[in-house]
């Protein structure tokens, strides 16, 4: 299991998401990489290769920091 978490930060604003990846490790596969030898681009790109959105994930960062910098003004009565 990998926990992932994506920060964006723009001109002081901070948003972020975070999640898990369920990873099967098959330590007779010739790729195998012992937990010991693990780098961060390697868990990045299997984090990705097992159905984490990049592109998805920034888009949704993106679209939540206009709202941080832009928040909507509401109107009326809280209930």
């Amino acid at each position: 299991m990998a926990h992932w978490r994506v920060t964006m930060t723009e001109d002081g604003d901070t948003v972020g998401t975070y999640g898990t990846c369920s990873l099967t490790p098959d330590p007779d596969a010739p790729d195998f990489v012992p937990y010991d030898q693990l780098d961060e681009a390697t868990v990045i790109t299997w984090i990705h290769a097992n159905g984490v959105d990049k592109d998805a994930i920034e888009a949704s960062l993106a679209d939540r920091m206009v709202v941080t910098k832009n928040p909507p003004v509401l109107v009326g009565l809280p209930w």
